[in-house]
């Protein structure tokens, strides 16, 4: 029985459930924490995510290609998670610890620090881990699989990070509910780890050297087409979690316990949605069915724009919980075609560096989110909770309809330009 989970896609889908858990819970309620409660100024928030973006352009490379020349008995990426675990737990509890008094640029300061190392960690964790994908899983119907059970996990981490969230900082406070996702992650990464056993003879493959492998994945448009088509569909998947608390307050007018419903809602209709779209990816090219979920998650964010109480919230949230499941289980499959595609055009494998661009490009959408919120919020002025402008109602409307909207329509026009020749299923 101990063999059969040996590298199976569900002991891999533990890692994604033990990463999203946390990550779910800063992605959604950081700018609420922040600048509702907190009362941090929307700018200053901007400006920090802004300097974070600047390191993560220089670690997140960096990161890819020590990755991939590591060697050790236990892997290239197993050694990586393992010793980065306890600092990204102990950063994300001090995202959300924030000693008592602290304003203005003392407020400022301790965000973007504690922001910075626990991107860090976060950085190494996912290069790590998404590394593994390709290596572990070969061919489009088992990746097709393996993402799908992968995806099913990251649902249940966003209904837990998201709809859970509320009930425990209101029960616990913010910090305690981030010492109980920490443990969580811990518990469900071990799990993970303990089951994943990477291919020896990747790991005596002789990578590139740092130019050559970033000159290489310059030449590879079908690339950095696909994950800049990306960066804008994850830029949605980021701003709509953390608009929400905001949307529930200024628009639906529900109170803060009503919250958990109104997330529930989209994440637990996602569920049984991504077995709809295993089968659609099954029976299509993956890059015809990726392009079709981008299709679909940007005209199901439009009955949004018409919510006005929470039951018609949740409706619209079922809505996009169709569009969302799609763009959750496509991407990695079109993703592990192209480094395929490489590694048969080199004879290098080159899986780290790989994600870690990828990772670079589509993380960058943290910033294109926080542009979004600051240039809406200026335009109705909404600076922060304590001063939340003469029209509230309307900048989170506009935030949470009609910017994805515009974000998922670049981003289904650019997936036009993706070619991956072939066009043909493999089976192994």
């Amino acid at each position: 029985m101990r063999t059969k989970l040996i590298n199976s896609p569900v002991m891999y889908a533990f890692g994604m459930l033990a990463m999203m858990i946390p990550s779910t819970a800063f992605g959604s309620f950081y700018s609420y924490f922040y600048v509702e409660k907190l009362g941090l100024g929307l700018g200053l928030a901007t400006l920090a995510r802004t300097i974070f973006l600047i390191w993560d352009a220089v670690n997140q490379p960096l990161v890819g290609y020590l990755s991939d020349r590591t060697k050790s008995r236990f892997g290239r990426r197993r050694p990586w998670i393992v010793g980065t675990m306890p600092l990204f737990m102990l950063m994300f509890i001090l995202i959300y610890t924030v000693p008592h008094g602290l304003e203005g640029y003392g407020l400022f300061a301790w965000f973007m620090a504690a922001l910075i190392l626990y991107e860090a960690a976060a950085t190494v964790l996912w290069v790590n881990y998404g590394a593994l994908f390709p290596e572990l899983f070969k061919g489009d119907v088992i990746r097709a699989r393996a993402s799908a059970v992968q995806q099913g996990f990251q649902i249940i981490a966003l209904l837990i990070g998201t709809a859970l969230t509320p009930i425990l900082y209101a029960w616990l406070g913010f910090s305690g509910m981030s010492i109980v996702f920490a443990a969580a992650f811990a518990l469900f990464m071990l799990i993970c780890v303990k089951y994943v056993r990477e291919d020896p003879d990747a790991s005596r493959e002789m990578p590139t050297g740092l130019a050559d492998a970033f000159r290489t994945t310059l030449r590879n448009h079908a690339f950095w087409i696909f994950n800049l088509a990306n960066s804008f569909a994850q830029t949605v998947n980021g701003l709509l979690s953390s608009i929400i608390p905001f949307y529930a307050k200024y628009v639906l007018h529900i109170p803060e316990s009503q919250v958990s419903i109104l997330l529930a809602s989209i994440f637990v209709s996602v569920i049984p949605l991504v077995g709809v779209w295993y089968v659609i990816l099954r029976r299509i090219d993956p890059v015809k069915g990726w392009r079709l979920s981008l299709l679909a998650y940007g005209l199901s964010v439009i009955p949004l724009w018409f919510g006005n109480s929470l039951l018609s919230g949740i409706m619209a949230g079922v809505m996009v919980g169709f569009g969302l499941a799609g763009f959750l289980v496509s991407p990695p499959i079109v993703s592990g075609m192209i480094i395929d595609r490489d590694y048969a055009e080199s004879g290098l494998r080159r899986e780290g560096v790989y994600t870690a661009v990828s990772g670079f490009i589509t993380r960058s959408s943290g910033l294109i989110s926080s542009l979004a919120f600051l240039l809406v919020g200026l335009a109705f002025g909404y600076k922060s909770g304590n001063e939340p402008g003469p029209n509230p109602e309307a900048t989170f409307r506009y935030l949470i309809s009609v910017v994805p909207l515009g974000l998922l329509m670049i981003s289904f026009l650019l997936s036009w330009f993706v070619r991956i020749g072939g066009g043909k299923r493999s089976e192994a």
